[in-house]
């Protein structure tokens, strides 16, 4: 699933793609589109794009003399679990291009594409962000770190820490890759609560005493878990690729195969969570409960460790479309190549 890295750099993909290119004509969106129809047409405009967390804003602007007149619009991505940018030929659009902008004459006939083939991913018109999600991890660090260090009362905060990291209310841009590598690095079982967890970075004070550059090479040398939550993301933008780099198909990904210390790497632990979400770590499984002791009034050890505990077979996750890439040679296979497409005509 598209994470905070690669909705920024979808953001960057399109900002450069579209750069100098000038649109036209109304937006299409494909017969088997889940997303609505997107009521705008000019003669002539301009596409950029920013990202926020795991959210992407598209602005559409008309020239000066754009006809018919009107006001620029935005629509508000989120990318589900294969949602990408494209941009492509105007006769040769890729499968499953749910939401197409074509450019005018008499530049070339191209079209930027949103591209999805298990149609999860969801536009909305307006530029108004997902109301209840929180600052970003990547472009609002210390926005996101007061966020959540102010409300650790909150009973998000009660469930394991696997579990709170992908709430966006407070880790907005985190997903399920991510989490695992940031436990992963700090040696944090993840099924810890999360408020245990959390409770010791209210009290982490740099020394008054320490200059500049020694609070800088402490904080690098012994980030705290917030800290990764911000550093880990920008790892995976600096890398690039992860299909908006210069290449494409699986090459794409080896970079970021490579980074991976913990997700669906051979020899990592992984369960599925309550929400049947696959977590990746290091270690033993903890021991399964019995449902049935929990009615008898039995106590089988703490909350924290109240989970689905299945071994999931092989390395298959819950239909993470990044871990398919990841591991290609899974019995699903990479979700970009071998995807049925849709049924019926674009």
């Amino acid at each position: 699933m598209p994470e905070g890295p690669e909705l920024h750099l979808a953001s960057r993909f399109v900002n450069a793609a579209c750069a100098g290119l000038v649109f036209g004509g109304a937006v299409e969106t494909s017969r088997c589109s889940r997303g609505p129809a997107v009521p705008f047409e000019s003669s002539a405009y301009r596409i950029s794009a920013s990202a926020r967390g795991k959210e992407l804003r598209l602005a559409l602007r008309p020239l000066p003399g754009a006809l018919p007149a009107r006001e620029p619009l935005a629509l508000v991505f989120r990318f589900g679990m294969t949602g990408s940018f494209r941009l492509a030929p105007r006769d040769a659009l890729p499968a499953h291009a749910h939401l197409r902008f074509y450019t005018a004459p008499p530049g070339p006939r191209l079209a930027l594409c949103f591209v999805d083939a298990r149609r999860f991913g969801r536009w909305h018109l307006g530029g108004d962000w997902q109301p209840g999600r929180g600052p970003c991890v990547l472009l609002e660090y210390e926005r996101f770190r007061e966020n959540v260090l102010r409300n650790l009362a909150h009973k998000a905060f009660e469930q394991p820490i696997c579990e709170a990291l992908l709430d966006q209310r407070f880790f907005n841009g985190i997903g399920n890759y991510l989490r695992a590598e940031i436990l992963h690095r700090l040696g944090i079982p993840p099924f810890e609560k999360a408020r245990t967890v959390l409770e010791a970075l209210q009290q982490r004070r740099p020394s008054p005493e320490q200059t500049l550059s020694q609070k800088i090479r402490a904080k690098l040398q012994s980030p705290d878990l917030l800290e990764l939550c911000h550093s880990v993301p920008k790892e995976v933008v600096q890398l690039g690729g992860k299909g908006y780099g210069p290449e494409s198909g699986e090459e794409d990904f080896a970079a970021f195969r490579a980074w991976l210390r913990c997700y669906g790497v051979p020899g990592m632990s992984s369960l599925r969570d309550r929400r049947g979400r696959t977590i990746w770590f290091q270690g033993e499984s903890p021991a399964r409960r019995n449902p049935r002791e929990r009615s008898r009034g039995r106590s089988t050890g703490p909350r924290a460790l109240s989970f689905q505990a299945r071994p999931v077979p092989g390395h298959v996750g819950h239909g993470e479309a990044l871990l398919s890439k990841v591991q290609p040679s899974s019995r699903r296979g990479p979700a970009s190549s071998r995807t049925q497409k849709c049924p019926w005509p674009p």
